[in-house]
């Protein structure tokens, strides 16, 4: 497995490690939306919540170490390079991903917390981070929200774009970011 980026493709960890926290992504919406089909105070609906919770955990976790991966290497280089304008919204899209993807879980243990909520953690209970207050509860739970609907978006916004420049544009955007296939 090869952790450094080459100018033609990124490293097989950064590889893995975007597909793996796409799937994580795509589990916690799954299991946020499919609660709604079962009775508040069920089993399954709080099983949901919990995995919600702990998905949501795992990716704070995960962006870490692709951030120290984008940090400690290069980008492997778009050929043919792009106008200008779309490097740019590149970078802010993947900012403001990045930007989600540690505000969000954030917001989801503040949220726990001023809800007065235990914070599961593949067996482990972690501590609040504030008091108890319903007043911060229900604005935090409205941020959430709003964040989950935003990455929705923006999500859509990026897989859209690695799309366009893959059959539009017909550069190595998407293949730069695809497993090696021998």
């Amino acid at each position: 497995m090869s952790l450094s980026n080459s100018n033609q493709r990124y490293s097989s960890l950064s590889i893995w490690m975007h597909w793996i926290v796409f799937l994580l992504i795509v589990a916690i919406y799954a299991t946020i939306e499919l609660r709604e089909f079962f009775p508040k105070g069920s089993d399954l609906r709080n099983a949901l919540k919990t995995w919600h919770f702990m998905l949501g955990l795992s990716v704070f976790a995960l962006v870490w170490i692709r951030l120290a991966a984008v940090a400690l290497s290069k980008i492997p280089q778009i050929i043919p390079e792009p106008p200008h304008w779309q490097t740019l919204a590149a970078k802010a899209t993947h900012g403001l991903l990045y930007l989600l993807m540690l505000a969000m879980p954030l917001l989801g243990l503040l949220l726990l917390s001023a809800s007065g909520k235990s914070i599961p953690f593949f067996g482990l209970e972690l501590p609040a981070l504030v008091g108890e207050s319903k007043t911060w509860a229900k604005t935090i739970k409205e941020i959430h929200e709003t964040g989950g609907n935003v990455g929705y978006f923006l999500i859509g916004l990026h897989a859209t774009a690695g799309l366009f420049h893959h059959y539009v544009m017909r550069d190595n955007t998407l293949l730069r970011m695809l497993p090696k296939r021998d």
